[in-house]
C-alpha cells in the first residue's frame, strides 16, 4: 500500500502546479480549478481515493482574492486515508467549479447545498436548483456578508405570505447560539436551548401544554 506522502508526491509530480496546502489533520493540496477534475480522477482510479466524504466552500471575505474555495474531502476506502483537495474559484464576483458528479453521484445534493448557500455555480451539474431555500431567493447564507439577522425579503409562499403580510423580518437569535447548563445530570434538562427564546415564548399559546 502506498504512504499518505508517497500519494501527495505522485500527485504533485503528476501536477505540478499542485501545492501544499496547510492542514493539523489530514494531507492537503491546492490545484487550479481547471484542474480540478482531473486530480479527483486520479485521485480516485489511481491513488485509491475513492470515497467523497464531503463538499464543501471556503468564503474567504469580499477583501480576499480569490474569495472562494471549492474543498473536497477524500477517503481511501482500501488504505483507510484521507485527503483534502481545494481549488480556488476563478471569479469573485460570478464563483464556478466544474462538477465532480461525473465520479461521485453523490456530489449532487452537496454541490446544489454548496450552490444554495455560496452562490458556486458547479458547471455540468444534472440539476442544480436550490435545495435549502426557495427558487428565486437573491441571497447566499453562508456568504461572509449575510448578515446573522437575515435579511428582509418578500416570501414566495403565498400561504405564509398571508400570515406574515408578505415580508420577512430579521431573524431572532432563536435556532442559535445553543448553551447549555453545566454539571446538569438529567439529560432532558441539560439539552442545549436557545440562548434567545423570546420568538418562542411569544409564540406559545395557553392551552399549548397539557
Amino acid at each position: 500500500m502506498t504512504a499518505p506522502a508517497d500519494a501527495l508526491a505522485a500527485f504533485q509530480s503528476r501536477f505540478p502546479q499542485a501545492t501544499p496546502r496547510p492542514s493539523t489533520d489530514h494531507p492537503a493540496v491546492n490545484v487550479p480549478a481547471s484542474e480540478a477534475i482531473g486530480a479527483l480522477t486520479f485521485l480516485r482510479d489511481e491513488q485509491g481515493f475513492d470515497f467523497l466524504v464531503d463538499l464543501t466552500a471556503v468564503d474567504w471575505g469580499s477583501a480576499a482574492s480569490p474569495r472562494y474555495t471549492v474543498v473536497w474531502h477524500l477517503f481511501s476506502t482500501v488504505r483507510h486515508d484521507y485527503l483534502r483537495l481545494a481549488a480556488a474559484c476563478d471569479s469573485d464576483l460570478e464563483p464556478t467549479m466544474p462538477t465532480s458528479t461525473v465520479l461521485w453521484p453523490g456530489a449532487d445534493w452537496l454541490e446544489r447545498e454548496t450552490f444554495d448557500m455560496m452562490g458556486v455555480v458547479f458547471t455540468g451539474h444534472p440539476d442544480l436548483r436550490r435545495i435549502l431555500m426557495w427558487d428565486g431567493y437573491p441571497h447566499f447564507p453562508l456568504r461572509k456578508d449575510f448578515p446573522l439577522a437575515g435579511i428582509e425579503g418578500v416570501l414566495s409562499d403565498p400561504e405564509v405570505s398571508a400570515e406574515t403580510g408578505t415580508k420577512v423580518i430579521a431573524a431572532p437569535m432563536a435556532g442559535g447560539p445553543f448553551v447549555a447548563s453545566p454539571g446538569e445530570i438529567n439529560m432532558t434538562e441539560a439539552e442545549p436551548r436557545a440562548r434567545d427564546e423570546s420568538w418562542s415564548e411569544q409564540s406559545e399559546k395557553p392551552g399549548d401544554h397539557s
